[in-house]
């Protein structure tokens, strides 16, 4: 891919599901599948599965189709899994603990490192073998360890402190699930915004549509 190629929020979007599905078929032993194979298969339609892959270079032959293999490795380059980019998470209460422990970073390109919460009963308390740490220790931790992401499991009202703690230390992206609003002060940071309750409303409108 060019350097100056600008690939659209929603063909990044699909990415993962593509390595997911991917992942799936190399499982099952499937060697090679075609784009309309994979349209029937994942709901896409087979002219949209080749512009998102021709925004990397295509990857498939007339009249072979793709190597599954092949693709998996190719979209999981693409999408840094191999990274291990060191990761920090804010906020060690239900879902945080829920987030570190089920959450497979290490498979999706994050080494979690930290985890820190203000609540000092937590403290020294084991997340995967990884101790809970005061917020007070939050600054000289990042200056020894250096870590590039941190994922906000806090309060909106308690984000903007930390996140003006964190950017100058060299977080790079942030996994938000505060619903506090990162990308207007800072810009130039990456942000993927997680709402939960946002999901589970639009279930409830999906299914108020088939009630009609």
């Amino acid at each position: 891919m060019a350097k100056n190629t600008v690939v659209s929020t929603s063909v990044i979007k699909r990415l993962p599901r593509y390595y997911r599905f991917l992942g799936e078929l190399k499982n099952k032993g499937i060697v090679r599948i075609s784009s309309g194979e994979l349209s029937k298969r994942m709901g896409f339609t087979a002219s949209q599965i080749r512009q998102d892959l021709n925004c990397f270079g295509g990857f498939g032959q007339q009249g072979y189709g793709y190597n599954v293999e092949q693709l998996y490795k190719e979209i999981g380059k693409i999408l840094g899994v191999n990274n291990k980019r060191k990761t920090i998470l804010i906020g060690a209460g239900h879902l945080g603990k829920a987030i570190a422990t089920h959450m497979a970073f290490e498979q999706r390109g994050f080494n979690l490192i930290g985890i820190f919460d203000k609540n000092e009963a937590l403290s020294g308390q084991l997340i995967r073998n990884i101790p809970i740490r005061h917020i007070d220790g939050l600054y000289n931790f990042c200056k020894d360890n250096s870590p590039v992401v941190a994922v906000l499991c806090i309060p909106s009202e308690n984000a903007k402190e930390i996140i003006d703690e964190l950017v100058p230390l060299g977080i790079k992206g942030f996994w938000n699930f505060s619903h506090y609003d990162i990308a207007s002060e800072y810009p130039d940071v990456a942000v993927e915004n997680v709402h939960l309750s946002d999901s589970l409303m639009t279930l409830s409108y999906r299914i108020s549509e088939l009630d009609k």
